[in-house]
């Protein structure tokens, strides 16, 4: 059997989160991690090859380390906990970028689920950052999620393209 949401509901939920860029000086208990990380070994994959692996990062000097590798990520030194997401070329060479993105929005929800924030973090010298968390050279560094809980207000929402400009009907 089958359990469901209401569509309605799932829908709301994803039009609420938020990437967030202020966090909190708190800590976040180690059940809430494991969830997030659950959340993400339940992503699919192609041929359910599960290409990945989570490196969890909670020391304070990696994170700046990390922080230091991102362009636009200056706010990841605020975090307690950092988990970066590492593809596997070597099990799904074909999808491992798809698989680890897919990993990535499933922990995003969770986090938003447990009312931690976080956000993508896509420009930053992966080889730097693979350097500092021991990273194989083979492997790809798709993101490290910042995890923290919200400070301050709640950002407002992005716009989005109209559904009627982006949807083809063929």
């Amino acid at each position: 059997m089958i359990k469901t949401i209401k569509p309605e509901v799932l829908l709301d939920f994803i039009k609420e989160r938020r990437s967030i860029r202020q966090y909190q000086e708190k800590e976040i208990p180690d059940d809430k991690i494991e969830m997030i990380l659950e959340a993400g070994r339940w992503a699919p994959s192609g041929s359910n090859k599960q290409p990945w692996e989570f490196m969890v990062v909670k020391d304070k000097d990696k994170i700046r380390e990390i922080e230091k590798t991102a362009s636009y990520g200056k706010f990841i030194k605020q975090v307690p906990v950092l988990i970066a997401i590492v593809g596997k070329p070597s099990i799904n060479p074909k999808w491992y970028v798809q698989d680890t993105s897919l990993v990535s929005m499933n922990m995003m929800l969770m986090a938003w689920a447990l009312k931690i924030g976080t956000c993508w973090i896509g420009t930053m010298n992966r080889d730097k950052a693979k350097e500092i968390l021991g990273v194989e050279k083979d492997d790809f560094l798709l993101t490290v999620l910042p995890l923290g809980y919200i400070k301050g207000e709640i950002p407002n929402p992005t716009s989005r393209k109209d559904l009627k400009k982006i949807k083809k009907e063929i």
